[in-house]
């Protein structure tokens, strides 16, 4: 293919992603494009299963059966947009198996906020809450994403994940209606999991280095710190219902741009986390490299009988 032949195909592209046409997997679009979205779209299919984990610590340990029977539904819709996501990934000619590696091998990366303990029952409802919240917010506009299979995935997702955050809201409100131990427990669970949640939205848009051109191809519709404010202003009303304090001196109203200001981020212990250097990040991959090797067999039978079976 030409230089000019090249150039008219970049120029047809743009102005589909101009007109807010979706990108099919067969349409042609700039390698770049395809690389950044297979980077996305995997980093968001490995943060959904690595998502399992924390959660599951909890399915044995649930405080009634109604709570164990909501869990394990929660913990099964995950692995669910982990494999609706692999999927869209798999349509840009990636292999699943070349996903994995990448993810095992420590070159792509997954949502920091999983690499955080899940130290009490609080933490699954402060979860639900916060992080279920936090990923709403950010995914909700991916709806609309210029690549057609990552936004039609999209759209049962956050109709599922609407349902774990009201999931973990309601867990919150039970315990803060409950006894004054309760309360704290969930008092506790905010004050560890706010920062991280404010963190997993990325760094500022000033520090990002992806931000600009995803907005460009329309992959994102708002930035960083556009979505980390529309989750404060959204979830500090919610925690006032509670009863319980977003662990924030410097948070307050600002009349004059109708959001909350708030309180500088330790974008230090975020940058640590994310080169893998969080209080769980070696015990999360070691848990999902067991996995999968432990599960070779399984995918030896079914590759072996499907292959007998043709």
């Amino acid at each position: 293919m030409t230089e000019t032949q090249i150039k008219i195909l970049e120029a047809q592209f743009e102005a589909r992603i101009a007109n807010d046409e979706k990108i099919e997997p067969k349409d042609w679009m700039p390698e770049k494009y395809r690389k950044t979205h297979i980077r996305q779209m995997s980093q968001h299919a490995h943060s959904e299963i690595i998502g399992m984990l924390p959660e599951g610590n909890w399915i044995s340990r649930a405080p009634s059966l109604r709570r164990k029977v909501a869990l394990l539904a929660k913990v099964q819709d995950e692995a669910g947009h982990g494999l609706y996501l692999y999927s869209a990934c798999e349509t840009l000619g990636i292999t699943r198996e070349e996903l994995y590696e990448q993810l095992h091998s420590g070159k792509a990366k997954y949502s920091s906020i999983f690499n955080y303990p899940t130290i009490t029952w609080a933490d699954i409802g402060a979860i639900g809450w916060l992080v279920d919240g936090a990923a709403i917010i950010n995914q909700v506009p991916l709806c609309n994403t210029s690549f057609g299979p990552y936004a039609c995935a999209m759209v049962r997702v956050c109709k599922e994940e609407s349902f774990h955050q009201r999931q973990g809201y309601e867990i919150m409100l039970t315990l803060c209606k409950g006894t004054v131990e309760q309360k704290a427990m969930a008092q506790d669970a905010l004050n560890r999991w706010w920062w991280p949640a404010l963190m997993m939205l990325g760094p500022t848009d000033d520090q990002s280095v992806h931000t600009a051109q995803s907005m460009k191809w329309k992959l994102k519709r708002k930035t960083n710190d556009e979505l980390r404010q529309q989750f404060i202003d959204q979830t500090v009303p919610q925690a006032d219902i509670l009863g319980i304090k977003i662990p924030d001196s410097d948070l307050k109203w600002n009349a004059d741009k109708g959001s909350y200001d708030f309180g500088e981020i330790d974008w230090d212990e975020f940058w640590q986390v994310v080169k893998g250097h969080g209080p769980c990040n070696k015990q999360r991959m070691k848990a999902r490299v067991s996995a999968w090797e432990n599960g070779a067999w399984v995918r030896d039978a079914a590759m072996a009988y499907a292959e007998k079976n043709k």
